[in-house]
């Protein structure tokens, strides 16, 4: 194969594969939801904290407990964090995709 016809394979590769909106569009969204400041703050609370409570959140980052509570609800939506309950508190953390991991990766 010459030099042209590598390029062309590896181009046609990358076509098929951007051809996958699924999957851009899942990136898309997901970049999306911690562009907003108080998601990014709260993914960086759990990236250096396995597990917070809301109001433990709320504090750390100086926002209302109603704010964080919507900005975990489109994290939970995404499936970028997860939830324990235990007795009346609710625990959240980072789920392990390759997401979250180039997400604290780059800000840690």
């Amino acid at each position: 194969m010459n030099n042209r016809s590598n390029t062309m394979t590896k181009y046609q590769k990358i076509k098929n594969e951007l051809k996958s909106e699924k999957r851009l569009l899942e990136c898309a969204r997901q970049l999306g939801v911690v562009g907003d400041a108080t998601r990014l703050k709260i993914c960086y609370l759990l990236c250096h904290h396995p597990e917070m409570s809301v109001s433990d959140m709320a504090d750390v980052i100086e926002a209302s407990v109603s704010t964080v509570s919507h900005s975990l609800k489109k994290l939970l939506k995404l499936q970028l964090v997860k939830r324990r309950k235990e007795a009346q508190t609710v625990y959240y953390s980072l789920r392990k995709t390759n997401f979250t991991k180039t997400l604290k990766d780059f800000i840690t």
